[in-house]
């Protein structure tokens, strides 16, 4: 009797944490977001670059320029923008060019040793 007391308290302790664990907030899988772009995500493995950062508003809307680069395939970013900027409201154009409102985003990708690098650029639509 005193054994099954003891297993149960056991697997009743382990499937708590469980639930804890399952609960808690997902620091880990926090998604990280360009600096001067609250709204636009870098992709899982990306750093953004702080010394590439170039962003102003001017009458005509703003202009941003990001650089980021981390050790991920460069076909994985490709598909997670492909992905993820419909869904934040941008809608890929012929140029293959992004454009959402009166912006447009180029978002570019080159294959680095060991990874990618990512090139954002954001402007008024029409000004490219």
């Amino acid at each position: 009797m005193l054994l099954c007391t003891i297993t149960f308290r056991r697997g009743a302790g382990i499937i708590l944490v469980l639930l804890l664990v399952l609960s808690a907030p997902r620091v880990a899988q926090a998604t990280a977001f360009l600096a001067d772009v609250d709204d636009l995500p870098l992709a899982p493995g990306l750093i953004e670059d702080a010394g590439s950062r170039m962003a102003f508003d001017k009458p005509g809307g703003r202009i941003v320029q990001a650089l980021a680069s981390g050790p991920v395939a460069p076909a994985a970013v490709r598909t997670f923008y492909t992905e993820t900027l419909p869904e934040l409201g941008w809608q890929l154009g012929p140029s293959g060019s992004w454009t959402r409102g009166s912006e447009m985003l180029s978002v570019s990708f080159e294959s680095a040793s060991g990874g990618v690098v990512v090139r954002f650029a954001i402007a008024p639509a029409g000004t490219r």
